[in-house]
């Protein structure tokens, strides 16, 4: 498999491009490229947005490992 274009935010699982250096959503700086799975949260009031403890529409990693 070829290098992913996202990797994942280790605290709030926020996909970001590869090459950032600050989460867009949340400030962290610890991502992990070892993530499965992406969900797209448009509302932050849906029923999986609470389920995930999201609260701005993002996309977001289902697992992070």
């Amino acid at each position: 498999m070829g290098q992913k274009v996202f990797k994942a935010c280790k605290n709030c699982r926020a996909l970001t491009n590869s090459d950032d250096a600050k989460c867009p959503v949340c400030g962290g700086q610890s991502f992990s490229d070892d993530w499965e799975g992406m969900i797209i949260i448009v509302d932050e009031e849906s029923e999986i947005a609470k389920l995930m403890g999201v609260q701005k529409p993002w996309k977001y990693a289902i697992n992070l490992k």
